[in-house]
This record gives C-alpha cells, sequence and structure tokens, in this order.
C-alpha cells in the first residue's frame, strides 16, 4: 500500500525564507465548502499547506471559512448558504479593494482565485499579484475583457486551459493537488460505477447513465444541481433513475467522497466540454480509483492511460474501457496520485510563481 507519508517534508530552515501572502477565495461557498465547490476547496488546500510550510498567510473569503490561516471576513456567510449567490457580482469588490489597499506594506504577493475581478485592482496596485483562473476561458463575451489586462500575471490550472487566450500572461499551470491524508486508499475492486460533481448539460450524467446501462453495473450518482440546471436534471436525468441499477444520491460532503468514491469501480467522467482541470478525477486516483473519462480539456493531461485511467469518446468505447479499468492496479493509480497531484506539489508550484515575481518586482524597483 502506498505510503501516507509521501510528500509532508517541509523546506529546509537553511534556504527558506517564509513570504506574507494573501490568498482571494470566491465568497459563494466557505473555505473549504461544506458540499460541493471546487475553487474553495482547492484555495483552502492550498492556504492550510502554505501555512504547514511556514508561510504567513491571510485569507479573504467568507465568515463561515475554517482555516489555519488568519481570515478576513469578506461576508459573513457563503452567498449561496447566505441564499444571496446573485449578489456575489458586487459583494466581493469591498473585499478586494480591503485586501490591495496599502498591500506593499502588508504582504508580499497577492494571490487571486476570482479570475478577471482583481484585475483592475492588481494594475493600480504597488504589490506583485497573480491570478489563477479556474474557470474555462472560451467564454466569447469575456475576450475583451482579457484582452483589456492581458498584461496580469495569470496561472492556468492545465495547458488545455489555455488555449483560447493564448495572448495572456502565463507564468505557470500548477495543477490542482490534495492533502494526501485527505481521502484514504481503497484497495477493495469496487461494487459500481461513480459519478461526482455537478448535474449539468457539459457534464453529460446521461452519457454515464447509458454506459452503465450497457456494461450492467450499478451507477451511483453524488451530485448538486445548481437552479439552472434544474430543468435540465427534472427532463433529462430524473426520468432515468431507476433504483438501485441508477441512483441519485445528491451532493456529499468530504467524508462521504472517501466511501463513494473508495467502493467504486471506476469515477465516470463524461464530460462533453474543455474542462479546465476536473477535481473529481484526483479525488478517485487518491482513494486508488480508476477514471474512465471523454478526451476534453485537461482530461489527457491528468489521466495517465492504463495507469490511472482510461480515456474514450463514444458510449461503445467508454463501456469497453471499464473492463479495462478493472484491470488497472489501485495501488498504482494512488501511487501516481502522490507523485503528480498532492497539496505539496501544488504549494510548491505556487511558491516559485510567488517568488519570481516578488523578485521581478524588486528588480524594477531598482532601476
Amino acid at each position: 500500500m502506498p505510503s501516507k507519508s509521501a510528500n509532508k517534508s517541509k523546506p529546509s530552515k537553511s534556504d527558506f525564507k517564509p513570504l506574507r501572502i494573501a490568498q482571494l477565495a470566491p465568497l459563494y461557498e466557505r473555505v473549504p465548502p461544506k458540499l460541493y465547490g471546487g475553487t474553495e476547496r482547492v484555495v483552502s488546500y492550498l492556504t492550510d499547506e502554505l501555512v504547514r510550510r511556514g508561510h504567513h498567510v491571510t485569507l479573504f473569503a467568507s465568515g463561515d471559512s475554517i482555516t489555519t490561516a488568519k481570515l478576513v471576513a469578506g461576508h459573513p456567510e457563503s452567498l449561496r448558504l447566505a441564499g444571496i449567490p446573485e449578489q456575489g457580482v458586487f459583494l466581493h469588490f469591498p473585499m478586494i479593494s480591503d485586501a490591495f489597499e496599502n498591500g506593499s506594506k502588508r504582504f508580499d504577493v497577492i494571490h487571486g482565485h476570482i479570475d478577471y475581478w482583481s484585475f483592475p485592482f492588481a494594475r493600480l496596485a504597488n504589490v506583485p499579484s497573480v491570478s489563477t483562473l479556474h474557470g474555462r476561458l472560451d467564454i466569447e463575451a469575456l475576450m475583451p475583457v482579457y484582452s483589456r489586462y492581458r498584461s496580469m500575471p495569470v496561472v492556468s490550472i492545465s495547458n488545455a486551459q489555455r488555449k483560447p487566450l493564448p495572448y495572456m500572461n502565463w507564468k505557470a499551470t500548477v495543477y490542482h493537488g490534495l492533502p494526501t491524508d485527505l481521502l484514504r486508499f481503497s484497495p477493495g475492486s469496487g461494487k459500481y460505477l461513480a459519478f461526482l460533481g455537478r448535474i449539468s448539460p457539459e457534464k453529460r450524467p446521461d452519457l454515464a447513465i447509458d454506459v452503465a446501462r450497457k456494461v450492467g453495473i450499478p451507477l451511483k450518482i453524488a451530485a448538486k444541481v445548481d437552479v439552472v440546471d434544474k430543468d435540465y436534471f427534472e427532463a433529462v436525468v430524473k426520468p432515468r433513475l431507476s433504483p438501485p441499477d441508477v441512483e441519485y444520491i445528491g451532493e456529499i460532503n468530504e467524508v462521504e467522497k472517501n466511501e463513494f468514491l473508495g467502493n467504486a469501480i471506476a469515477l465516470l467522467f463524461t464530460i462533453d466540454w474543455p474542462e479546465p482541470f476536473g477535481l473529481s478525477m484526483i479525488e478517485a486516483m487518491a482513494c486508488g480509483t480508476p477514471v474512465i473519462a471523454r478526451p476534453c480539456g485537461s482530461v489527457p493531461e491528468v489521466v495517465d492511460l492504463g495507469v490511472t485511467g482510461c480515456i474514450a469518446s463514444s458510449v461503445e468505447e467508454l463501456a469497453a474501457a471499464v473492463k479495462e479499468a478493472q484491470k488497472i492496479p489501485r495501488a498504482g493509480v494512488r501511487a501516481q496520485f502522490e507523485k503528480r497531484f498532492t497539496a505539496a506539489q501544488m504549494a510548491e508550484g505556487y511558491e516559485r510563481v510567488y517568488r519570481r515575481l516578488i523578485k521581478q518586482a524588486g528588480s524594477k524597483a531598482k532601476k
């Protein structure tokens, strides 16, 4: 069984200089989320790992967040739990302003996870900053915004994510990572196929249902249904549910994920959109569960063929991949997760970005 202590070491004290880092999280979910929420979950893992490594981190997030960093509340409660997610378009701005005000005296670097909203503040501030772009970047209406702020330092979460915006000031690609002890390795062969995440047309849970029925293996769907996707769920997914063969169990929390993914034969990641990363893929890998995914967006970068899963397109190909995935050693899946997708590796990637930006800012100041 893979070691649980992998990637636990801190940098050596002899060459380590702690940084004062601000992390700006979205206010829609708390950090970490109680249920669904990819970006806020990643911010939580990164923030706590940076603190563990000895940095002085301030997290700007909702007041109900749980963190080892210093917490500055941008709103008392996460907006979705407060029932006011639509107010996010203006409630974020006081928090962003608070982070950048006198930023150079308080922080060595400011790291935003709120896409383009921090760009105008960062351009006018005298503190190094970087933004991780967590979402899809092929939205035509947003192109003028990105073009206007093309000089802003940004980080991608996969190389594929960059394709619509090749002209941006990309500083690095840093893959998401999980704490090694967050999800346990499960050596069992699994009892069902799993679908995890969000019910929406681009995630294609209907395709996962087709695959499960074709191979005659039960499918469990653990997913959130947003208001905008409720009609899709009611019209396309709900009529096809037939427990226990095809079962919808709703949103699940971090603790429930361990059993849900660990007891699965494979995760079906049947997406039909340019997925920037796909956190559920590495959550499955952490449990030793192979991933069967369609070749969209970041998938070819995340899934190692024959090692952590299979990539296929049609229902017939995906069904054949189920048999192939069952042959993949689960210990090897977990080992590859520890090799590529831990929180420690993610933090190291961002540390390199921070230090380069700080060094560049220092060089400019001397001129």
